[in-house]
């Protein structure tokens, strides 16, 4: 049974190499523009096409280490240490203890380590973080908690590059 309808009906045969023509309708996937409304996808940064997310559901327990590229999504709770090159999104009622390295960290959970290096921190109003926080840029929403020491703002440099202090009055 044919999905098209064949123009060349009886006169002369088709060759054996000649390629089956397309379908007329092909079927794309849905796409749409509109966000959704629920509270928490607004807050979400939004993944790259081009990486995985990693889901870490509310009801495991897990022990180990995360390394690789994509990003990691923690609703439960996960013991070890996080280095990924993309996004960590710990959900509210999560725990992380161990310490983080990637892009852009969300802490809606509980985390206890240090993040390291990254280009964004989001402290959501139902995050805690206990432990230091290296970033380029930090976002703290009324109601979060945070025990540690933070650094921002310094993309790229290093300690070592301070302007030189002149000793004024011992001349």
């Amino acid at each position: 049974m044919a999905l098209w309808k064949d123009s060349n009906t009886g006169s002369v045969p088709p060759a054996s190499n000649t390629p089956a023509p397309a379908p007329v309708h092909t079927r794309e996937p849905d796409k749409t523009n509109v966000a959704s409304l629920t509270p928490d996808a607004a807050r979400r940064p939004a993944p790259r096409a081009d990486m995985k997310e990693s889901h870490i559901s509310s009801d495991l327990t897990i022990e180990g280490k995360i390394v690789g590229t994509g990003h990691v999504r923690i609703a439960g709770k996960f013991k070890g240490d996080v280095a990924v090159e993309g996004n960590v999104s710990l959900d509210a009622g999560a725990r992380l203890e161990g310490h983080v390295k990637a892009s852009v960290v969300s802490v809606g959970g509980e985390l206890i380590g240090n993040i390291e290096n990254a280009k964004r921190v989001e402290l959501l109003e139902t995050g805690v973080i206990n432990g230091d926080v290296k970033a380029g840029s930090l976002t703290v929403a009324a109601g979060s908690r945070m025990r540690g020491q933070v650094e921002f703002g310094y993309d790229g440099e290093t300690r070592a590059s301070k302007p030189d202090t002149k000793s004024f009055g011992n001349a």
